[in-house]
């Protein structure tokens, strides 16, 4: 499988430079920055001998591009059952139990990982837009982590995935699965109130399922049938 790291909006090149350092020790080279800080000499002094791996980050305005070609979509955060935004932030898994659900996958896949800014993390609406939520275990005293620090430990979990045959939908086809629930929930006149939560649950339990490719065509043709029975 290929691994991409995206960095949205980092604030420190310290911090890039020592995230290209990690890749590059477990064999990784896909970093993809998100309206990133400007890359210095801090930068390349932190890559070490990994600044081949931060020359080559692709660097991108939108997180709609670093997205492009995923297969799964995975957000880390260190804020966990914030209460507003609780199903924003739930269900969450940790980094070995992920590792342990996506053994077995295909090296085709590609299996993108989301961190945020070292002040703010993930804003909801880009927590919006991950299947799956990790969170790694800390202290309560001290929840957050330094982002170089929180992606090494990913990098090294993942590390241990044991590659197989199971080949997973792209994201792009889950996400016309999802809108194609969205118009069956107004189809049947689901609350309004309810509306919206009840999409982005549905999301997270189909991120949770390891879709393939025809499993995603099957259930969007259930729910052409069912439009259409419900029509008449």
């Amino acid at each position: 499988y290929m691994l991409r790291i995206v960095l949205i909006e980092p604030l420190y090149e310290g911090n890039v430079g020592s995230v290209a350092r990690a890749m590059k020790n477990f064999g990784h080279n896909d970093l993809v920055l998100v309206n990133p800080c400007e890359l210095g000499g801090e930068a390349h002094a932190l890559a070490s001998h990994a600044t081949d791996v931060l020359d080559g980050a692709r660097i991108v305005e939108t997180i709609g591009e670093a997205l492009e070609g995923s297969h799964l979509v995975v957000g880390a955060t260190g804020i966990v059952g914030v209460a507003a935004n609780e199903h924003l932030r739930m269900p969450y898994t940790s980094p070995e139990k992920l590792r342990e659900r996506l053994n077995g996958i295909s090296e085709e896949n590609v299996i993108t990982l989301l961190f945020g800014r070292e002040n703010d993390g993930l804003y909801n609406n880009e927590l919006k837009l991950c299947e799956v939520i990790v969170n790694i275990p800390l202290s309560a005293e001290y929840p957050i982590m330094n982002l170089s620090h929180a992606v090494a430990i990913m990098l090294y979990e993942f590390s241990h995935i044991e590659c197989g045959e199971i080949e997973l939908a792209e994201t792009f086809d889950r996400e016309l699965l999802y809108a194609h629930l969205d118009e069956m929930l107004h189809d049947l006149g689901y609350p309004a109130h309810k509306h919206q939560k009840t999409v982005f649950m549905l999301k997270r339990i189909f991120g949770r399922a390891n879709l393939m490719p025809r499993e995603v065509q099957t259930l969007r043709g259930i729910l052409k049938l069912m439009q259409k029975r419900s029509q008449h």
